[in-house]
């Protein structure tokens, strides 16, 4: 058998380096901006983006670990530690869910939404910065 050959992507452009190092700039500038905030509020940037896919699962304000470990890519165990050091800052509760019992859901707490309501405005002004995202809709005719 032969060493298999690994396809190489094309070379980008001078322009398309420049645009990759820009897009990586403003993402690493946001996150630093994320990181300052959410530690002068007093939790940990992870604990803020568990507390925001709680909130902002699609179609409900709930999410089960397994879907938290999913939108944060990280491993189920660390997750649960995760959990519940949210849970031990009265951030968050584990409930278990009514429609399969092998599951928990993890719902904020008051804490949590007052955490949460304040952090995310905050880092939706700055994300419009961008000049990309939370634009207003235009009115189609």
């Amino acid at each position: 058998m032969g060493i298999r050959q690994r396809h190489e992507p094309d070379a980008l452009t001078k322009k398309e380096l420049e645009e990759l190092s820009e897009f990586r700039y403003q993402l690493r500038r946001f996150l630093h901006f994320s990181e300052k905030i959410v530690q002068a509020e007093g939790i940990t940037p992870l604990q803020y983006m568990l507390l925001l896919h709680v909130k902002g699962f699609p179609g409900r304000d709930w999410a089960t670990v397994g879907e938290l470990a999913e939108r944060l890519q990280a491993a189920p165990h660390g997750t649960v530690a995760l959990v519940s050091r949210c849970e031990a800052a009265g951030l968050v509760t584990r409930k278990p869910s009514g429609n399969d019992h092998r599951q928990v859901e993890v719902h904020l707490l008051a804490k949590g939404e007052r955490c949460i309501a304040k952090l995310a405005a905050l880092h939706k002004s700055e994300v419009q910065s961008f000049g990309w995202a939370f634009k207003e809709p235009t009115n189609r005719s």
